[in-house]
């Protein structure tokens, strides 16, 4: 069955840098349809950054320039570096899938990872 495992959340301090990644098995990896998610508390989960249908890199207007969306497909394992971070970007972070890689809604998830920014 499909599994995307999250690891690398921890506790910052306000300017400083996170690596999370997202280990995926169970299907053909494709490089595509694969995103970052998060949750703060009282608040909606949004999309931080996704590698779209066709490969290509988008992000938030909240994490750009700060945040890096990048894969190694060989391990099959997504990553975001996190840069900068501001207390903001506390909240719990999700990796997604969407398989088949179509249209329609993130389909597969993490169990999350806490990132925690303290000022």
């Amino acid at each position: 069955q499909v599994q995307l495992v999250e690891s690398g959340g921890g506790s910052v301090q306000a300017g400083g840098s996170l690596r999370l990644s997202c280990a995926a098995s169970g299907y053909t990896y494709s490089g595509r349809c694969l995103a970052w998610f998060r949750q703060a508390p009282g608040k909606e989960r949004e999309a931080v950054a996704w590698f779209d249908t066709n490969g290509k890199t988008a992000y938030a207007d909240s994490v750009k320039g700060r945040f890096a969306i990048s894969q190694d497909v060989a391990k099959k394992t997504l990553y975001l570096q996190m840069n900068s971070l501001k207390p903001e970007d506390t909240a719990m972070y999700y990796c997604a899938a969407r398989i088949p890689c179509t249209y329609g809604p993130w389909n597969y998830w993490g169990q999350g990872t806490q990132v925690t920014v303290s000022s």
